[in-house]
């Protein structure tokens, strides 16, 4: 069986990213401020961090990492996967570590994310349709050249990197009880309920199109789901990764899904009611919560992880 990432290694990714990171904000929003009624809510502003996602946590912890391991980072440097945001995150950390970065991204990842990849000085590859096909040729790239492998969301010091993201929210908001996920291929909701594990309930949003956890917890075991929506390009994991299905065994209450329309509706309030700007992914544990998807007690207080940024502003126009 697959290991959970607990809270032992996610306080170490703590310790070693520190220096790497930025501690994001929270902002509380008040009852009525994004435009509906429910109790006052935490936002923690993940899509404030390097790179604009919650990703440049894993991508740092990985590549530290392997830089403390006897053998290092490869020469060939370090090769990933990625629908736009962990490529950018790990092109960003190889470059401030000194290490080659080679991306390979599937054809539905958007302009914006292409364009910062190259910024970055990642060299770029297409590698499919969709993020499974370009993971299996990034698995051959790293298999013919030496280079590290990084996998978006399903490896222990990735999963590890994310989960610190829950460590600075309990420390800010040490009285929630609640806090709403947006999942793709795991890696954050594994990182997230990681840490928080019993503590808080940990409840996981994922768009319909993209509905991994869900399909994975109704059929018992990670299958593969058919991808679609406004989501697909950051949350579009064909297939729940194992270490994210564990810890969402163990320790998430139940999956929600939202629909596309609630997703942009989402983005909208955010930036109409308190400029923030959010893509689809970013958006989508909110939208929970402004569609009635999830409905909290009076009595909760609840926090939403705010993960990803990487949108065209234009988009979010009324």
């Amino acid at each position: 069986m697959t290991k959970v990432v607990g809270r032992d290694e996610i306080a170490e990714a703590a310790r070693q990213v520190a220096p790497w990171v930025r501690r994001t904000p929270i902002l509380t929003i008040e009852a009525n401020e994004l435009g509906t009624a429910h109790p006052p809510l935490v936002l923690k502003l993940e899509q404030l961090q390097h790179t604009g996602t919650f990703k440049a946590r894993g991508a740092h912890n990985l590549l530290l990492t392997a830089d403390a391991s006897p053998a290092g980072v490869p020469a060939a440097g370090v090769v990933a996967a990625s629908g736009g945001n962990f490529g950018v995150a790990i092109a960003h950390a190889a470059g401030r570590l000194g290490h080659r970065a080679t991306v390979f991204v599937p054809e539905i990842s958007s302009p914006t994310k292409l364009e910062r990849l190259r910024h970055l000085g990642a060299e770029v590859v297409v590698g499919g349709a969709f993020y499974a096909d370009a993971y299996e040729a990034s698995v051959e790239q790293a298999g013919r050249t030496g280079a590290l492998l990084a996998h978006a969301y399903d490896q222990p010091e990735v999963v590890a990197g994310a989960g610190t993201c829950a460590v600075e929210l309990e420390e800010q908001v040490p009285d929630a009880t609640t806090v709403l996920v947006a999942v793709g291929g795991g890696g954050l909701i594994g990182g997230v309920a990681g840490w928080l594990q019993e503590r808080v309930r940990v409840v996981a949003v994922e768009s319909t199109g993209t509905p991994t956890l869900h399909a994975a917890l109704d059929a018992g075991e990670p299958v593969d789901v058919d991808l679609s929506g406004i989501a697909a390009d950051s949350l579009g994991a064909r297939r729940i990764g194992a270490i994210g299905f564990q810890a969402a065994k163990r320790w998430v209450d139940g999956s929600v899904l939202v629909t596309d329309e609630a997703i942009v509706d989402a983005q909208r309030r955010l930036w109409d009611h308190v400029r923030v700007a959010a893509e689809p992914g970013g958006a989508t544990a909110l939208a929970a919560l402004l569609s009635g998807g999830y409905q909290p007690s009076a009595s909760e207080r609840v926090a939403v992880i705010i993960c990803g940024a990487n949108v065209d502003p234009a988009t979010l126009r009324t």
